[in-house]
């Protein structure tokens, strides 16, 4: 682990990317992206000690925290600059009052295209394919969905919000640092791609033909899911299958992030994968 810096200045040049995060979250990062929190940290850590495409350019500590997070940081490289403040500090860098008091700028070394991804998922797989989510809540509640029913990956159209913003990773409890994923292209490329690769394609919809349940069983199933209340365009929900999940009636639907998560645990089921 690189030697701790102390900061006491907030205007300090070389803490500048941690400065306004709020806003800076919002504008072009280059890949860069930002870690808060000390169990999306530890993902980070796990990431950049595995080989994996993501790791730490920078460590912003309240210090109170650090000895808390002492493990984490042996993880990283020594070249990674760690920098402690106290809270005064610390919530004048950050632009509000940060109590958790863990920050990093992360990066994303090897961004993936589709091929890319769809070229390592193993003979037998469980993927989420997504159009046009762009709730940052809804992006991270399902990557940490796809983290816990053992999905291979999961794959956004190029209208989806960008899992690697803040709140989305905060939400996924830094599941968007493990399952791999990519954003790119239509919605209709992504499918014919993932089609091509032998996936039986399901698409999410309260007007599915078939009960969730009578998915059949497969050695490859992608599960499609679109935009909350919108849900999936017509094209789509016309070219492939279609399932629903069971409620009572007088609710239109369910929230897409629960229901992603009733139906990616089903299918794992029926899969054998959990």
């Amino acid at each position: 682990m690189a030697k701790v810096k102390r900061i006491t200045d907030p205007a300090d040049p070389r803490i500048a990317a941690f400065v306004s995060i709020r806003e800076r979250d919002l504008t072009g990062r280059q890949s860069r992206f930002i870690a808060e929190g000390t169990v999306v940290l530890r993902m980070l850590a796990a990431s950049a000690a595995g080989g994996g495409p993501f790791t730490a350019e920078a460590i912003l500590l309240l210090e109170n925290r650090m000895a808390g997070v002492a493990d984490i940081l042996a993880q990283f490289d020594e070249t990674v600059p760690v920098f402690v403040a106290d809270a005064t500090v610390f919530n004048a860098i950050a632009g509000f009052d940060m109590h958790r008091g863990v920050l990093a700028i992360g990066l994303r070394q090897r961004p993936q295209t589709l091929a890319d991804v769809l070229a390592t998922l193993p003979d037998e797989a469980l993927i989420l394919a997504a159009c046009g989510l762009s709730n940052h809540d809804n992006v991270g509640a399902i990557f940490r969905n796809a983290a816990a029913f053992g999905a291979s990956a999961v794959l956004l159209d190029e209208t989806c919000c960008d899992p690697l913003y803040r709140k989305a990773i905060r939400v996924s409890v830094g599941a968007v640092l493990s399952v791999p994923f990519v954003r790119e292209g239509t919605a209709g490329d992504l499918l014919a791609a993932i089609e091509a690769r032998g996936f039986a394609l399901w698409g999410l919809s309260p007007r599915g033909e078939t009960d969730l349940d009578a998915i059949p069983p497969a050695r490859r199933t992608a599960l499609v899911v679109g935009a909350e209340g919108e849900g999936l365009p017509p094209a789509i929900l016309s070219a492939i299958r279609t399932a629903r999940i069971r409620q009572k009636p007088g609710l239109d639907s369910l929230n897409v992030a629960t229901a992603t998560g009733i139906a990616l645990h089903r299918i794992a089921q029926l899969n054998g994968i959990v």
